[in-house]
């Protein structure tokens, strides 16, 4: 039978096969090529980094056992090593995001943003850049994410935002930087505009400062949450009881079961610092609103059950913060450009905020008059150049702002539609100007009867 197999032409060529692999194994050559050291080293190096393997991995008895499996001529090289392989992959990734920001010629815009972490309760700063290429491709990528040692005043935030800048040569191609909207980094970005080159800085420094909508609308949805606080802690508490233990958790889904009710979603605590997490729970939690009362008959110690005014005001509540919801994930999107959406979608949230102030429903009209507080409190500090990227869209110039204006800006909207066109113009003077690379500055002069008015007209018209 032996002999058989062996001289089976297939089974032979198995059999060729494996001992060409050994012999190129033993000869530190594979059916691809030649083994590569150093190649090894830098994919180990980018596996660690990807997945965020601790370093110490490398000196672990399993890991070295498998790789000389694999590769018997691969070495396991120290944690010290490891880590001067991950430091030289980031330098060389870090000089190849710097060629391409210096071979683009647009402007770069920085967000960034302080983390507490939990259990250590020190603070880092994340750094992200955000620039368009020349095939009109959004990048975004994060620079440092870096300690920032205590007490986290402006002074302290400021040197290190400008370090940052400094390392990567952004300071003088900056188009903004965008902060959450705290008194703190107010503070920070008039500090920062002391230190930059004003000349370099998109007319003069005025627009640089750039407040993060997404935690405006944060601020403002948390202030009409705190209305109905009662009835959500209701249900919170009720959510809290069935997630508290995997008994439990087993327990809601066999009554699930028992009511035919789909158990298609868990039940999932929200987060106090933020409002996107209550929406979620309140509207997985008004699925299995017929289930908490029956869960009351098994269980005598849960006895904080919703009642159907809760419930009531929550599924209303949930109605009306799907709008913010979607708006807040529109505004969060990576992969394209989100400032020409600014103004049409923040007239549609001041519009519905004015409807709901009518509501015959009292809690949603004081829901909605402490939440509409607060948003005019902010539009007012809301940039005009978001203005100004509505303008650009095609599908929107001047056109959309004259006809929505007037609904926003009900007392001042003459004068605001004035501010943003007449800011177009600055704009469109300031890189014609860079363009044509005037140095003298009788030939930089370019009045509101120059050519470069007439085709900004043409433009935002």
């Amino acid at each position: 039978m032996k002999q058989h197999l062996n001289r089976c032409p297939k089974r032979r060529l198995v059999g060729d096969i494996t001992q060409m692999f050994i012999k190129s194994d033993l000869k530190g050559e594979i059916s691809s090529g030649p083994y590569d050291e150093k190649k090894r080293r830098e994919k180990l190096g980018k596996m660690i980094i990807m997945h965020d393997y601790p370093l110490s991995m490398v000196e672990h008895s399993g890991f070295k056992d498998f790789t000389s499996t694999i590769q018997p001529l691969f070495k396991c090289h120290s944690r010290n090593t490891l880590k001067n392989d991950i430091m030289r992959i980031y330098s060389e990734e870090r000089d190849k995001v710097m060629s391409l920001i210096e071979n683009i010629d647009s402007r770069v815009a920085i967000t960034t943003d302080m983390w507490t972490s939990s259990n250590q309760k020190r603070g880092f700063m994340a750094v992200i850049r955000h620039f368009i290429d020349k095939s009109w491709t959004l990048h975004s990528k994060i620079l440092r994410f870096i300690y920032v040692p205590c007490p986290h005043t402006s002074d302290v935030l400021t040197d290190v935002l400008i370090d940052v800048m400094l390392g990567w040569n952004v300071d003088s191609r900056l188009s903004t930087i965008i902060v959450d909207n705290c008194s703190t980094n107010d503070s920070m970005i008039g500090k920062i505009k002391a230190k930059l080159n004003v000349g370099c800085l998109l007319n003069g420094g005025s627009l640089l400062h750039m407040r993060c909508f997404a935690h405006i609308l944060n601020l403002i949805v948390k202030i009409g949450l705190d209305v109905i606080k009662h009835a959500i802690d209701n249900v919170r508490e009720s959510v809290v009881f069935w997630t508290a233990s995997p008994k439990r958790i087993e327990k809601f889904e066999d009554v699930c079961r028992q009511m035919k009710v789909p158990y298609a979603k868990r039940l999932g605590l929200d987060c106090p610092t933020r409002w996107n997490p209550t929406y979620l729970m309140l509207k997985t939690a008004l699925v299995y609103k017929s289930v908490f009362p029956r869960l009351k008959l098994f269980e005598s110690q849960y006895k904080n059950v919703p009642s159907d005014k809760d419930w009531e005001t929550a599924k209303n509540v949930c109605d009306r913060l799907e709008l913010f919801y979607n708006v807040t994930e529109l505004f969060s999107g990576t992969k394209y450009p989100t400032a020409n959406m600014y103004f049409p979608i923040i007239c549609k949230v001041k519009l519905t905020l004015n409807e709901w102030v009518k509501s015959p429903n009292e809690v949603i009209s004081t829901m909605a008059k402490s939440m509409s507080d607060k948003f005019n409190a902010y539009w007012n500090v809301i940039h005009k150049l978001m203005g100004v990227a509505a303008v650009l869209d095609p599908r929107y110039k001047m056109t959309f702002l004259d006809f929505n204006s007037p609904k926003v800006y009900p007392y001042d909207y003459d004068e605001q539609i004035s501010n943003i066109k007449y800011l177009c113009y600055d704009l469109m003077e300031e890189y014609y100007i860079k363009k044509n690379k005037v140095n003298d500055v009788n030939n930089q002069e370019c009045t509101l009867d120059g050519s470069v008015f007439s085709y900004t007209v043409v433009v935002i018209c």
